[in-house]
Formats: structure tokens, sequence, C-alpha cells
């Protein structure tokens, strides 16, 4: 089709209408093919290619799943809390408060405020990372020749600034991120050792126990010693679900957990949110 005039363009335009591509969101989210919840429920469904990123502001009580699908993917994940974005995912605290530096089942994603922002309700992989952060430009530079959002090697970083910006946020607002699907393991000396993935098909799911901006990257973990980079694409789906509410295991799990589901529920009565 000839698009060297504007109609021609436009018609160009038009023609791709429902037309899908290995990595797109599907609109509305409910002719996802396979929906993990009844179609109705699914609020965003996406798949991001390698190199790539993408951005929701999810509502609480949603749950967010994220799968590998090709073995290689790998999430950097932040969190904000949506109408106060100076209360974000602070990994030190999440680590720090819990006793434990490995994400998992049961896991909860703290502020610095000591409320939580998600909580992980199911894990199928086992291998994440909350002690790296994502990759860099100087970094991505000296490794693969380029880091920067539009070559072929973008850095972690340097998209994370992309979706905050589309979401009113700036680089100083970018804190260090969680990564799924790439862990690392930490070695008797101190030193860190890639155990990398555990092959296609894992998942992870997040429970948002607040009104939360999602900001997702996916590029290669900064400790992945491959010399060329590799990113397979993620599947990212969200469905209307229910926060953690006390006599759920969950909540009463620690604590640690139970002060920091305590400290989220009072600050979210006293808003007249919960």
């Amino acid at each position: 089709m000839a698009t060297a005039t504007t109609y021609g363009a436009r018609a160009h335009a038009r023609a791709q209408e429902g037309r899908r591509t290995d990595a797109m969101p599907v609109v509305p989210a409910g002719n996802w093919p396979t929906p993990p919840c009844e179609a109705g429920h699914l609020v965003w469904a996406e798949t991001v290619a390698g190199g790539n990123y993408t951005h929701r502001v999810l509502a609480r009580g949603t749950e967010l799943r994220l799968t590998d699908l090709r073995g290689d993917a790998c999430a950097h994940l932040l969190l904000f809390v949506a109408d106060r974005p100076w209360e974000r995912l602070n990994v030190a605290d999440t680590v720090k408060v819990q006793w434990n530096a490995y994400l998992g089942e049961g896991q909860l994603l703290l502020s610095d405020q000591g409320r939580v922002l998600a909580s992980v309700v199911s894990d199928t992989s086992g291998r994440h990372d909350a002690l790296c952060g994502t990759s860099t430009l100087v970094r991505n530079t000296e490794r693969y020749g380029d880091g920067t959002p539009q070559s072929a090697s973008p850095a972690g970083r340097e998209l994370f600034k992309l979706a905050a910006a589309k979401n009113g946020l700036e680089p100083r607002d970018l804190p260090p991120s969680l990564s799924f699907f790439q862990g690392v393991k930490v070695r008797d000396d101190g030193t860190l050792d890639f155990t990398g993935s555990a092959g296609p098909g894992g998942s992870v799911t997040l429970r948002a126990e607040q009104d939360v901006t999602v900001l997702i990257t996916n590029a290669p973990h900064p400790a992945d010693p491959r010399p060329d980079y590799v990113s397979t694409p993620l599947e990212v789906l969200a469905w209307r679900a229910e926060a953690t509410r006390p006599g759920d295991p969950l909540w009463d799990a620690t604590p640690e957990g139970r002060r920091a589901f305590l400290n989220t529920a009072e600050f979210l009565a006293a808003r007249g949110l919960a």
C-alpha cells in the first residue's frame, strides 16, 4: 500500500487495526487469548519485548502476574504510591525489615514509611534479586557499545527514565529496583554468584496493597556474564482482586509483616480508603 501521500498513509495506518505482534499491549485487556481470570476482570494484558519497558497505575487489591515466556526475561520493578510518589519502593527496607535478601512467595515489598506496597502471593521461578538493581548507561556502553534507550542494548535505568517521565516522575525519583527471573546468591566471602534464570514459563504474582504506579523494564541483569545483550519477552497480566486483610495467612506470617500491614491499614483508614 502506497504511503507517499497523506491519504495513502492514513489508509495504511487504518489497515493495521486488529493486528497482533509478538510484543504489544492488548486493548481491551479482556481480549487476551488465555486470561487467568474472568475476562471482564482483566485490566492489563501486554507482552514486553526484550530491551523495552511498560508502566501502569493499578488499584489496591489488583493482582499482577509477570511471566518469563522464553527463559531470558528480566523484569526490573519499581513501585510508587499512585497519588504520593514520594512514598516508593525501598529495597533496603524490604530486605532488612524481613531479615531476608531473597525474594519469593510470602515476601512483602515495603516503602520507607514501613507500609506494604505489594505482596508476593505466588512464585514459580525463585530466581530473583534485591541486591544489584538494574543496568546503567555507563555500564551498558562499556559492555555492549551503547546503553541509550533507542539502541540495541538499552540500559534498564534509561528505560525507567522513559517510564517515569510518562507518570510525571523525574530521574531523581528513581530508587534502586528489584529484579525478577534472573537471580544472584551471596557467597560465603560476600561476593555475588549470578544464578541466572529458572527457565521458560516461570512466573511471579504480586498483589497491590495500595494504589500503585508500576514501572517495569525488561533488560539483562547487570550481573549477567554473557557478552551478548540477551533479553526475551515478558508477559504482564493484571486483574481485579482483593487486598490482603486480617485473617489472611500472609497478614500474620511474621511479626514484621503484621506490623507493616497494620501501618498500611491505619494510614488508609485515616484517609477513608479502607
